[in-house]
This record gives C-alpha cells, structure tokens and sequence, in this order.
C-alpha cells in the first residue's frame, strides 16, 4: 500500500513539475519547435535509397538550407526536393557520400557559400566535422536511436520543455544548456563569442524557414551579425586548391555516372557580402569554379530579379523572400532546360 501511495505521489509531483516548467517558458515567448538534429537528417538521407532520375538533392550550408522551399519548388516543378543542407559545414562530404555510397544519378543542386564551401578538407574541422557527423550518424544509427526520435517528435511538437537543438543556441533551454550559460569564468581571457540565438523553424520533412522575429526585429538580427562577424573574423585563410580539387574529383564522377549537378550563389547582403567581397572575390572563388567544369550554374547577382534581395541577418532569406527566390530559382532553370518540369 505504502509503494502504490508513493508512487501516486510522485506521478502527481511529476505532473505538477512538467505543467509548471513548461507554463513557465510559454509566458517568456517560447513555442514548440522541431529539433534539427543528426536523427531530422538521416531520415532524410535515408529518401536516396529510392530515388530515382526524376528526384532533386539539396546539399549546402544554411543558406541552400534556409533559402530553398520545398514545397515552392514542388509546385514549380513538380518534384519534392531532399533536403541535406547542414548549417555551417561544407557540401564536400555530403557530395562524396552521394557519390560514393549511393547509384543516384538524378539532379544535385550544390549550394555554395564561399566562406564554407572553399573553408577546409581537414575532417577534424568545424565545417567539415559538422556535416560528417550527420553522416556517420545515418550510416551508424541503431534502431533504439530510431526509435527514440519517432517517439520524441509528438513531444516535440507539443512541449517546449522538449527543446534541446544540438545546434547550442543560446536560447535552448534543456538542463545541459542553461547550466552552459552559467558564466563561471576563465583563467585566461580570450575571443568571447556573441549569444546566438535560434533564427530558423524546421518541419519534419528538414524544411527550414527563417522566424518572423528575424525577419521584422532589426535588434535580434543585428545579434545575428555580430555573431557572424565573429565567425569572419577567427575563420582561417580559405583552402582553395585543396577544396576545388576534392570536389572536382567527386563532381567528375558523378557527371561520369550520368547525374545533373548544378551550382547555386544564394544571396547575402551588407557587411556579410562587403566581407565576402574582400577576402572571397568571385572572380578567383566562384568563376574560377565555375569554369572547370561543364555544368549549369547560378549565381544571385547575374539575375535582376535576385541580385538585390536582402538578407534581414546579412547571410539568409525571410521566409517570403525565400519563397520568391525559390520560384524564380526554379523558373530560370527550367527555361535554361537544366531541370525539368513534371507537373
């Protein structure tokens, strides 16, 4: 009896504690969110086994992430495209898992960000690491970790106190987090990076859109800035010779096996683009890229209805500019026949 009474007391504790926590962080403005984590990609890596040469992949960095709508371009062309975009990493492993451990042979559409996609071929970088985790993680992921995202993703749909992103935002408020803010001080001082704060609303199909607060509150998206600002500022010299050439070799082979790779500028503007303008000139980056191999390629600034979008956080789209971007995207490739249109 005693074990029963104890047992519905905690229950009630519990449920207590869980309505009380979670109360708490709806009042301070927090809503259900997906968590854009390894187990959200690898279920959608795991779409190439049955792709065929109609389908669509997208692989970038967050800006072919964030700028590219799925559901925009399937109604312009008719095909939902796979989103394998990964913020702050480069596309190179993703491109060489695709062409190495899959047969597809349909259209790649590679997103290129020079300050990422030039960055590095070190695997233990950032950049690098970041998106190769991912991989490692769909190639090696057990049925319990199968499981615990399918049972996790109602909760997080429904529960704020289920926020836990890997991306360690600033905002995130799982127990690990919040004792992450805790400033406990260092022996030695060093470069202090800005607060990051969560930008961007996943769905279930790795759909990622810029929030509202982003796009409309000019403060929030200068904190932003200053977070890029100190990425710009610690990121080593570009490796240009050594990123150009692995991804040559894995292009060529991909072409070779009959697949329709197309490279994508997407926007950024003010200080992000000043910067980029300096230290990552199209001419010697982009053009010089563009000119080895023999394959359609876009970008922003060659097309007036594109070139003067502007990024509320200097490096990503708002949902609706992303939307427009997407459906002229689209259009100027069909009419450039390197995609089709089924629909």
């Amino acid at each position: 009896m005693q074990l029963k009474k104890s047992l519905t007391v905690a229950i009630i504790l519990s449920i207590i504690g869980i309505i009380t926590w979670e109360s708490y962080w709806r009042s301070q403005g927090y809503s259900p969110n997906l968590n854009d984590e390894k187990a959200l990609w690898a279920k959608e890596r795991a779409k190439i086994e049955k792709t065929t040469k109609s389908d669509v992949i997208l692989i970038g960095s967050s800006r072919t992430y964030f700028d590219i709508q799925k559901k925009v371009w399937e109604k312009e062309t008719g095909i939902k495209p796979i989103q394998l975009a990964s913020t702050g990493s480069t596309p190179l492993p993703a491109l060489h898992d695709i062409v190495e451990n899959t047969n597809f042979s349909g259209t790649l559409i590679v997103g290129v960000t020079p300050g990422l996609f030039f960055s590095t071929t070190y695997p233990k970088a950032f950049p690098w690491h970041r998106i190769q985790s991912k991989i490692d993680f769909y190639k090696d992921m057990t049925y319990a970790q199968k499981a615990n995202y399918f049972l996790s993703v109602p909760l997080q749909k429904n529960l704020v106190l289920m926020s836990a992103d890997e991306e360690e935002w600033a905002d995130n408020i799982d127990l690990k987090s919040l004792l992450r803010q805790i400033d406990l001080g260092k022996r030695t001082e060093g470069p202090k990076m800005p607060p990051f704060y969560n930008f961007g609303n996943v769905a279930s199909d790795r759909n990622m859109a810029m929030s509202k607060r982003t796009a409309t509150d000019t403060t929030f998206a200068n904190s932003i800035i200053r977070v890029w600002n100190f990425f710009g500022k610690s990121a080593p010299p570009p490796d240009k010779n050594s990123t150009t050439e692995y991804f040559v070799k894995d292009a060529e082979k991909f072409i070779t096996r009959g697949g329709n790779l197309i490279l994508v500028r997407p926007p950024s503007s003010g200080g992000t683009r000043m910067a980029e303008n300096k230290f990552l000139p199209r001419e010697q980056f982009w053009n010089s890229l563009v000119g080895i191999l023999p394959v359609k390629n876009y970008h922003f600034e060659d097309y007036i209805q594109l070139k003067n979008l502007t990024c509320p956080e200097e490096s990503h789209l708002s949902k609706e500019d992303a939307e427009y971007f997407t459906k002229e995207l689209a259009q100027i490739m069909i009419q450039d026949q390197a995609i089709t249109k089924t629909n």
